[in-house]
């Protein structure tokens, strides 16, 4: 019996999982910078600053500004003008900036699919309706994205060429919830359109110990890892409940462990 058998929905969270950032952000804000004006002698302090605003504009404003009666454009203005604060950029090269940024950020420009996903998004495709998943019948197992994301999640799915491996995608700002709330969790549960789909059911593959895995965990799911980190280092850092049989340094192990049928639950 596959190592899947037991799951009917198995979803993946995106950043650092699925696709990972071709340049770190405040390293690109300050390339980006530059087409607007900053010199190049004067955002070496652009990655820390990006840290300390993406931190502050996520604990003030939630979800992208949902919790705070803001749209998700003013919260990127908002965190791009923290960012560059002490380069006095008019109000209107600010503007510009973000409109750019929000739009590369959408495309292959920025971002590159993680080693392994591809095949081993292919191979959870041909699994779909396995005639050995059940005993009785040939169930459907539902593949989805869930991801602490604002709006465009949809749109850099498909222009990251991912969609089509997938049956939907959950992004926080559309759910109102985040990652590791139980509700993002249960929404992604009813949008699967499985019926009496039960959380022991579901597996979720990500890249953050607390946010990912153990967030999984809490909604009842089963969860996998996708770490640089070993195991022994994270159950120091997490505790017992990181399992080392569910620790992965990328997907292509993950995919090769589980062809073999290596994982247990």
């Amino acid at each position: 019996m596959s190592s899947l058998s037991r799951f009917r929905l198995i979803t993946f969270a995106m950043t650092d999982t699925l696709i990972k950032f071709r340049t770190a952000p405040g390293k690109l804000y300050g390339e980006i910078g530059a087409l607007f004006g900053v010199s190049h002698n004067e955002h070496h302090d652009l990655v820390a600053k990006f840290k300390i605003n993406w931190h502050h504009m996520n604990t003030t404003h939630p979800i992208f500004g949902q919790k705070s009666n803001i749209d998700e454009k003013e919260w990127w203005r908002l965190l791009i003008k923290g960012t560059f604060d002490h380069h006095n950029l008019s109000d209107e090269k600010i503007n510009n900036m973000t409109n750019y940024l929000l739009d590369i950020y959408k495309t292959s420009s920025c971002w590159v699919v993680t080693f392994g996903a591809v095949d081993f998004l292919k191979y959870l495709n041909t699994q779909k309706f396995h005639d050995n998943r059940t005993k009785n019948s040939e169930q459907q197992l539902n593949l989805g994205v869930i991801s602490n994301f604002d709006s465009r999640l949809e749109v850099l799915m498909k222009n990251m060429k991912l969609n089509e491996y997938f049956d939907f995608s959950l992004g926080s700002y559309q759910a109102g919830f985040e990652k590791p709330s139980r509700e993002i969790f249960s929404k992604a549960m009813k949008l699967s359109g499985i019926q009496d789909l039960k959380p022991y059911e579901c597996l979720h593959i990500g890249n953050t110990p607390i946010t990912d895995y153990l967030g999984a965990k809490n909604a009842g799911w089963s969860s996998i890892l996708v770490h640089d980190k070993m195991a022994n280092q994270l159950r120091e850092k997490y505790g017992e409940i990181i399992e080392t049989n569910h620790v992965y340094n990328n997907l292509l192990d993950l995919h090769k462990s589980i062809v073999d049928n290596r994982i247990q639950w």
